[in-house]
């Protein structure tokens, strides 16, 4: 198995649950997919790729597309909860290119990392979209259905919404990390043009940013339905946001 551009945090995971499995995983460095003959020199002979891409834009996208369709059998690809501009083409490319491939959308609990120097420093969330019901799921139950979907035939076609068993608002899930941490922390709110602001000050492009405050615009209005997909995919429930927070509280303190 090989994983390009999918290194991080899902990626690792998927990394550790193959590696218990008996199954040899390769990383390649997300640069590779922007270098057709480096990316098709490690595709060949390999059986399933996780697929991420972490690029702002979706240039060089068919390029790598074409190699993993030309050299692999299956694609895993990492996608967001609402994908858009590249995710949305890279999907289309993937369905165009006949190879066997599997979407996974997540939005991960790792997000609320971006929380950590603020709350360590102060205790203080300043952000928008306080009262917004998101339902983040566990890293690592992301890894467990992309282990089933790269080792497993059945999904094909599929495209997977992952989501943890509820939906805390980004209020309460300061309020979860404070007291899994041991420590006082509150969610300030902030207008929406000063969130995107400090998002694009950040360096996300401002595309992603828009999408990123649009989902959470919605999420005040509608929360964000759980699905029961990890469960009926691995046999065990999603993770809650309170387990991952005492997991993760030590990043927090």
């Amino acid at each position: 198995m090989l994983a390009v551009g999918a290194s991080g945090t899902v990626g690792r995971h998927v990394g550790l649950q193959l590696a218990a499995t008996g199954v040899r995983a390769r990383t390649l460095t997300p640069r590779a997919l922007l270098d057709p003959q480096s990316l098709e020199a490690a595709a060949q002979g390999v059986g399933a790729v996780l697929l991420g891409w972490p690029f702002p834009t979706a240039e060089g996208a068919a390029e790598a597309v074409g190699v993993l369709a030309r050299e692999v059998g299956r694609v895993v690809f990492l996608a967001s909860a609402r994908p858009g501009p590249p995710e949305g083409e890279i999907e289309a490319m993937l369905a165009g290119s006949g190879v066997r491939h599997t979407v996974l959308r997540a939005h991960g609990f790792a997000a609320a990392l971006q929380w950590a120097e603020e709350i360590r420093g102060g205790g203080v969330v300043r952000g928008y979209g306080g009262a917004a019901r998101l339902n983040p799921v566990d890293e690592r139950d992301v890894a467990a259905v992309a282990v089933r979907a790269l080792v497993e035939d059945g999904h094909d076609g599929a495209r997977y919404v992952l989501t943890g068993p509820e939906s805390p608002t980004q209020a309460e899930q300061v309020g979860i990390i404070g007291r899994a941490a041991g420590r006082r922390v509150t969610w300030e709110e902030i207008p929406r043009e000063s969130a995107r602001r400090r998002l694009c000050a950040a360096g996300r492009p401002p595309a992603a940013v828009d999408g990123i405050l649009d989902l959470v615009q919605a999420r005040i209005a509608a929360p964000e339905p759980a699905t029961t997909t990890v469960q009926d995919l691995t046999g065990h429930p999603a993770r809650s946001f309170r387990a991952w927070a005492a997991d993760h509280a030590a990043l927090f303190r």
